[in-house]
């Protein structure tokens, strides 16, 4: 009897898993991966691969935001990396895999933000998950205050630790400074905001932010993943642009963005980079990037500190996108930053657009839903980048102008 209950509640599972799935289909936020293939030197084409296949599509929405992903001294870089140490770090940073790459890319990356140390991680999400995670964790009867925008490497980082937390009212600093207020003297304070939201575009009051952690005592801790070789005279994110680095106790990126490789990375002081190192299970317990990618991310650092040709392009084709769009009447957020969110408000819409824009013009821009933004405020995300042409752009603007025209059409003989 007891091996028959077992026997049925393992097709309950799956009945489970498959009405889940169904629910994410009639809901319109079933995701589908294209699978494609960049072409260095060709980007932002790519191979596109299906049943029927390859094509090639131009990719309007990548985090690859300068490009950086093919430049000639990352891919040397690398090269002579692989020749010389072979593919893996070979262990985790503590066994064998703290290799000369590793040291000498936590080195840039001090460097670049002006901070004692480095600490260098797999991704992005997991330098949030471990560093928020271990400060929470250990710090003495620690509050968090986390922006309620918060990406949700932050939001499992500080779960994660167990360790009260509140949320605070987006880029809001009066918020913030009233929940802090009425924290109790003594407790430690940390405050996890970031400089770009990824999903809106917007950029965080920075300065008002550290104004209200100084008066209050509280550490502050930023994600600049959006920002990092973007915005600064060096690249350094909107925390360099706006002279507000040395104010700032933890600055955490990626190298998985407008650095084109990969990786994630938090940099501080000796003591907190040297705490986090010794403490966190996410940076002990698994293997260290590959000594090609560190190569390649500290060549990426290193050019663009020096380079602003990348940027000032990225600048000029972001502009050009924004100005057609809002001239073809094409509803966007209006943002000082470098993401274009286009907004659609409804799941099967969205998808609907962005099918017709693949199948139709060779353009992928992958839809935008729930859970990443809120139901009602579906979207088309895009990234101009400087490797996109003006003739990419007449293309894009013309395709969306049309497939909304469309829809607009389709919406009106509903409604009669």
């Amino acid at each position: 009897m007891a091996h028959e209950t077992f026997v049925s509640a393992v097709t309950d599972y799956e009945a489970f898993f498959e009405g889940e799935l169904a629910k994410l289909h009639e809901d319109g936020r079933y995701r589908i991966f294209a699978e494609l293939e960049r072409k260095a030197g060709a980007f932002p084409r790519a191979a596109h691969h299906t049943e029927d296949g390859v094509g090639e599509v131009t990719v309007w929405c990548s985090n690859d935001y300068l490009g950086m992903g093919q430049h000639p001294v990352v891919l040397d870089a690398m090269h002579t990396a692989l020749d010389q140490c072979g593919a893996g770090a070979g262990g985790t940073r503590n066994i064998s895999g703290t290799t000369h790459a590793h040291v000498l890319l936590e080195r840039e990356l001090a460097d670049l933000h002006n901070k004692d140390a480095a600490l260098l991680f797999t991704s992005g999400y997991v330098s949030n998950w471990a560093a928020l995670s271990t400060l929470a964790a250990r710090l003495p009867d620690c509050v968090v205050m986390s922006d309620a925008l918060n990406h949700a490497s932050m939001i499992e980082g500080i779960r994660h630790s167990r360790a009260e937390c509140q949320r605070f009212a987006h880029n809001d600093p009066e918020d913030l400074n009233r929940r802090l207020t009425q924290v109790a003297p003594g407790r430690a304070k940390l405050v996890a905001f970031e400089s770009v939201y990824s999903m809106d575009g917007d950029i965080a009051p920075i300065a008002e932010i550290l104004d209200v952690c100084e008066a209050h005592g509280a550490l502050s801790y930023i994600d600049e993943v959006h920002a990092v070789g973007l915005y600064g005279p060096r690249g350094g994110g909107v925390a360099e642009r706006e002279g507000l680095m040395d104010r700032i106790d933890v600055i955490e990126g990626t190298l998985g963005k407008a650095y084109g490789v990969m990786g994630g990375y938090i940099a501080a002081s000796t003591a907190l980079v040297d705490f986090v190192r010794s403490f966190a299970s996410g940076f002990i317990f698994t293997t260290a990037l590959p000594p090609a990618l560190a190569a390649g991310a500290a060549a990426s650092i290193r050019h663009l500190k020096n380079s602003n040709v990348e940027r000032d392009r990225q600048k000029e084709q972001v502009a050009k996108v924004r100005l057609r769009l809002n001239a073809m009447g094409i509803p966007t957020l209006d943002n000082p930053s470098h993401i274009i969110p286009v907004m659609v408000g409804d799941a099967h819409k969205c998808k609907r657009i962005s099918d017709w824009l693949l199948e139709h013009h060779g353009i992928y821009v992958q839809p935008i839903n729930y859970p990443t933004v809120p139901v009602g405020t579906e979207r088309l995300r895009l990234t101009p980048s400087p490797v996109h042409s003006d003739a990419d752009i007449d293309k894009l603007v013309e395709a969306l102008s049309e497939i909304w025209s469309q829809c607009e059409l389709a919406r009106k003989k509903m409604a009669a």
